[in-house]
């Protein structure tokens, strides 16, 4: 095996094992002695990416691109780091080019590949969700659950923008498909709980904050609606008798 093998190996292996910075020191190196391999350029994006280099994560990207302009997961890495450096046109333009790429291919992707491609769809949406870019959200959670529908945590964080948005029957049948996979699911259960929060439901909210309490009963999100559901009913109560 060549000295350049070697590296590549063990710099694989430490990125697999999450050891990021003997792996970032395995593919410099590597790229020292060949600067063509675009999945080495990938893989210190994202490990310079995850430790806030977003500069270097671009950078590294972007030359994955040049040497391979079909390279869907790093087009799809290179969206996320131009979204959160504020090149939004850049980065609309690279997913753009990255789905007519994969669009014929889509329903041939093993399940690796199409739970990573719609992690990706997940990351851009939780970017369009904090800008509260509502639409824009949902169109990409709803992407990623065309390719990987039986992800909870996706669903569950299309079904909480859809009531930030205002639209809440969408928002609880969607809470309702995850619940019917996982009648457990804690955060499909706070969201639930949060909707009929919001209803003045307080009754039904208790009872799933409550039902969630069995199995986690330091869940600080819960216990603090609980006091707020208490107080509510508190100050419901003084407006009855102030009336009489």
């Amino acid at each position: 095996m060549s000295e350049l093998k070697k590296i590549i190996g063990r710099g694989r292996e430490a990125f697999q094992s999450g050891n990021y910075d003997k792996a970032k020191l395995l593919f410099l190196k590597a790229l020292e002695k060949r600067n063509d391999m675009a999945d080495i350029h990938n893989m210190l994006g994202i490990i310079n990416h995850q430790d806030g280099n977003l500069e270097e994560a671009k950078y590294h990207f972007e030359r994955a691109l040049i040497i391979n302009p079909g390279y869907t997961d790093a087009s799809l890495n290179l969206s996320v780091t131009y979204n959160e450096l504020g090149k939004y046109n850049e980065a609309r333009k690279v997913y753009s080019r990255a789905m007519d790429q994969s669009k014929d291919q889509k329903s041939n992707l093993d399940p690796y590949i199409r739970g990573k491609l719609s992690n990706k769809h997940a990351e851009l949406g939780d970017i369009y969700k904090e800008m509260a870019l509502y639409d824009e959200a949902v169109r990409e959670y709803e992407k990623a659950l065309d390719l990987a529908p039986s992800f909870l945590d996706i669903r569950t964080k299309l079904a909480d923008t859809l009531r930030e948005s205002g639209a809440v029957e969408a928002a609880i049948n969607e809470i309702d498909k995850v619940l019917s996979q996982n009648q457990e699911y804690v955060p499909a259960l706070i969201s639930k709980g949060v909707y009929y929060f919001s209803c003045k439901d307080y009754e039904k909210a208790k009872n799933v904050f409550e039902k969630v309490l069995e199995n986690d009963p330091s869940n600080r999100s819960c216990n603090l609606y609980l006091k707020m559901i208490s107080q509510n009913q508190e100050n419901e109560n003084s407006e009855v008798l102030k009336k009489k």
